[in-house]
């Protein structure tokens, strides 16, 4: 592929359209945005009471975990989607429906495969009815932009990840937005990869040879949020609502290593694993509860790493993070699971292990299924209810779809269904019950006759 910091460096520099700092004219201000569905037992929140603002000349980053509804905000700002409540301003005016001047980088490529690269980068300006010549002129000055030239005539299927990425970014670029809105444009790509395509945007982006004059990035990667924005806002999960606003007082280039960096990582880990730690502490779980589909073994081997040197039982989450390759999404999930299990707990950013859990990472494998058994039916009620419908049963049998109808009072569709395929693994597991998935039937028995 084409060095793109020699693209970069060939392109004749612009003057800047804006000078990449905070305190601009505003842009976007979205207020008291909710966003439900209606379902029987009331409303279920996705967005609830969101505000936020964003200036010219600033990178902003939403961050949080999977629930929080980053993206149903984004396609709300977008105007791809209405709120419940509340109202989006843009430039001033109420926005109905999409926008001219926004523009959007998908977290998949979503490019046109029968199209060149040209022609998927000309595809918007065709359908705002753009003449050819101008068209093809604008295409190839972002193709070149963001270092694509060469691959004109190239298809998607003879690109990397990376170099598709790239082709998202000219087709958002071509129609020379005012806003750029990013859904996790760099999370399908490798680290190496998407470690690369961010560098040469924030060049761009400080050089001022873009023609955007903000940005609003979705993200559930902490170091990138801080790598990347000027300000960050932390949205809680279920629903979806501001938490925390934090100022990033880096200029760019910015260092990981620098201990400032590191400490404003961390700083922001302890924020979003405290106002978790406080809801379970408060009501545990409960039937309509959301669960992350987590395996046994990530669970089985997070404990047997953090029981093990150098952690002895405790580990500082950005660190084990790391040392992992984990995300958020990734870690959240296991560490907040073990935490309602009871083989864990989460304070300032760090995890504990439970006395139990270092029992649990001496026992062996059958000794461990019973301990976990006994665990998921104390602490997550969903299991318990399974158990005790099996029990009560003639039978012992009871089909899939009892126990998901009864979830979807409280939860979207996708949730319930996730949530119940997270507990049927875990029963499995623990050896509580049987499940068939082809006949979604739930038994007592370990073979359906």
């Amino acid at each position: 592929m084409q060095n793109s910091k020699d693209a970069v460096a060939a392109t004749p520099v612009q003057a800047p359209a804006v000078s990449p700092s905070a305190g601009g004219r505003e842009i976007l201000n979205v207020k008291d945005v909710c966003r439900g569905f209606d379902k029987a037992q009331g409303e279920l929140l996705v967005l609830d009471d969101v505000n936020l603002t964003l200036h010219e000349g600033e990178i902003v980053g939403l961050l949080g975990r999977s629930g929080s509804g980053k993206s149903t905000l984004l396609r709300i700002i977008a105007g791809l989607i209405q709120p419940t409540d509340g109202h989006v301003d843009y430039l001033g005016k109420p926005l109905d429906g999409p926008a001219k001047g926004v523009a959007m980088v998908f977290q998949t490529f979503a490019l046109f495969p029968w199209l060149t690269v040209l022609q998927n980068v000309e595809a918007g300006l065709e359908a705002q009815g753009v003449g050819a010549r101008a068209r093809r002129e604008r295409a190839l000055a972002a193709i070149d932009l963001i270092g694509l030239d060469g691959f004109e005539n190239a298809y998607p299927r003879e690109l990397s990840g990376g170099m598709r990425q790239r082709v998202g970014f000219a087709r958002a670029l071509v129609v020379d937005p005012t806003l750029l809105l990013m859904d996790e444009p760099f999370s399908a790509l490798d680290v190496l990869t998407a470690e690369t395509l961010r560098t040469d945007l924030l060049d761009l982006w400080t050089q001022g040879r873009l023609p955007i004059k903000s940005v609003l990035i979705v993200t559930h990667n902490i170091e990138e949020a801080v790598f990347m924005c000027d300000r960050i806002l932390v949205l809680s999960s279920n629903p979806g609502k501001v938490i925390a606003e934090i100022k990033v007082p880096f200029k760019h280039p910015r260092n990981r290593l620098d201990p400032a960096f590191r400490r404003l990582v961390d700083d922001i880990y302890a924020k979003m694993t405290a106002r978790r730690t406080d809801e379970t502490a408060k009501k545990g779980l409960e039937l309509g509860s959301w669960l992350p589909e987590v395996s046994t073994n990530l669970m089985a081997g997070l404990i047997e790493t953090l029981a093990a040197a150098p952690y002895h039982g405790r580990a500082d989450m950005p660190e084990i993070a790391r040392s992992l390759h984990l995300e958020v999404d990734d870690l959240f999930p296991i560490a907040e699971v073990l935490q309602h299990l009871g083989f864990a707990e989460m304070r300032e950013g760090d995890i504990f292990l439970t006395p139990p859990a270092r029992v649990f990472s001496e026992f062996g494998t059958q000794e461990r299924k019973m301990m976990f058994a006994e665990h998921l039916l104390r602490h997550v009620p969903l299991a318990a209810r399974i158990k005790k419908v099996l029990n009560e049963r003639p039978g012992h049998r009871a089909p899939r779809v009892r126990f998901e109808q009864e979830l979807e009072d409280f939860l979207s569709d996708q949730a319930a269904e996730e949530t119940l395929d997270a507990v049927i693994n875990w029963g499995r597991y623990g050896e509580i019950f049987s499940y068939n998935d082809q006949t979604e039937i739930f038994s007592l028995e370990d073979v359906e006759s």
